[in-house]
């Protein structure tokens, strides 16, 4: 692991296996930090901004914004695009770095259904842009999190790496399949409506048949569109951002833990640590002492 520290800038080089890296790149400090890196061109670069807004910069006039919680796959056989990363301050950032011969040994017999790897578009440049899952934001957190210096560091590392693969690609295959509902565009309209709708009800969300009747669909055509957009039922959604929001309050420190589960729409806070437990495997105070 190479490390290149400068006061509250720290940049992690992890090698997860020959022909697969890590940069994990933490921007401590008030200032945007730029960070540059020559890469080939035979490899596979997916860039996850975890909590602040970037920019990958490609000659004097064209940038690529990452924002806040999302990802980009760049993938481009004809030509090496080196990291030329803006990081804005406080920002958490991770890049896969993946040479393409390897990427087809872990998905070779799910091919057909990753877009850049199927016969269509081999060797072939192909660019993705994708808001992260609150499970996905998760795992990638993790790994900032862990700072153990003892022989395990590299072994979770990995683990953790491997587990944002699989939830990155099972999230963008679900997205690939064919749904004849969703070619109308005003459909996708009323699906996103629809989790705007929960995200601003969460503290007392609606029932699904008034989520149906607000944006204009059958409660079939909801749940049906919102599985094939967001990956999960409108309930697992509505749990995973809760408590993810939750989370984010907690390391805030503004509010206890009491006000945090009225802010998420529990009754009691016994439901709603009960329910943190569950998913991150810590109570809301172990966590926050374990983050601190």
């Amino acid at each position: 692991m190479n490390i290149k520290n400068n006061e509250q800038r720290v940049v992690k080089e992890h090698l997860v296996q020959d022909g697969f890296s890590l940069l994990e790149i933490d921007n401590s400090s008030n200032e945007v930090l730029r960070y540059i890196k020559e890469v080939s061109s035979d490899v596979i670069q997916i860039h996850f901004s975890i909590n602040s807004d970037a920019q990958l910069h490609y000659g004097p006039h064209y940038s690529l914004d990452v924002k806040s919680q999302n990802s980009v796959l760049l993938y481009n056989p004809n030509q090496a695009l080196s990291i030329n990363l803006s990081l804005n301050p406080n920002g958490k950032y991770l890049v896969f770095i993946v040479s393409i011969k390897m990427f087809h040994s872990f998905f070779s017999q799910v091919a057909d259904i990753i877009p850049f790897l199927n016969e269509e578009n081999k060797n072939k440049k192909y660019y993705l842009d994708k808001e992260l899952s609150p499970n996905e934001i998760l795992v990638l957190n993790q790994i900032f999190d862990d700072q153990k210096s003892n022989g395990m560091h590299q072994l979770y590392i990995k683990a953790k790496v491997y587990e944002v693969l699989s939830l990155y690609f099972s999230k963008a295959s679900s997205d690939q399949q064919s749904c004849p509902f969703l070619e109308n565009e005003a459909n996708v309209e009323k699906i996103k409506k629809a989790k705007q709708v929960v995200i601003n009800n969460m503290d007392e969300p609606p029932s699904l048949q008034e989520i149906a009747d607000e944006v204009g669909l059958s409660i079939s055509k909801l749940k049906e569109g919102f599985k094939h957009i967001y990956g999960e039922s409108v309930f697992n959604f509505l749990l995973d951002y809760k408590l993810e929001y939750a989370r984010k309050q907690l390391l805030t420190k503004k509010y206890n833990v009491s006000e945090i589960s009225l802010q998420v729409g529990y009754s009691t806070a016994s439901h709603f640590i009960a329910a943190f437990r569950k998913k991150y495997g810590t109570t809301p105070k172990q966590y926050v002492m374990s983050v601190n």
